[in-house]
């Protein structure tokens, strides 16, 4: 009994350390100068990304590009600009993390 609730701390450790270690990215790379999690700001929620896109299986893959390359039209016509100080791995890392919002 010990051994497992001990097991599970861990993985809970591990699972919020993570959370924190996605926002300091979002925050290291800009993200929250247009987005918070749960309000429009200049962009979109966090949390209204994270319902659009709830049902596509290919949302990490759409999310992660428009990081990097930027877009507009999906949420008005304020332009998301491109991120290329996001790396590709950064961008999926990103992409996982907004859709946790939910």
């Amino acid at each position: 009994m010990k051994k497992a609730l001990f097991v599970a701390a861990i993985g809970l450790t591990f699972v919020s350390g993570a959370a924190f270690a996605n926002a300091d990215l979002a925050k290291a790379k800009n993200c929250l100068a247009c987005h918070t999690a749960d309000k429009k700001l200049v962009g979109p929620s966090y949390k209204d990304v994270a319902a659009k896109y709830s049902s596509d299986k290919d949302a990490v893959a759409k999310l992660a590009k428009k990081i990097r390359d930027g877009g507009v039209g999906v949420w008005g016509q304020v332009p998301m600009p491109a991120n290329p100080q996001v790396s590709e791995a950064e961008a999926q890392t990103l992409a996982k993390w907004v859709l946790t919002h939910k």
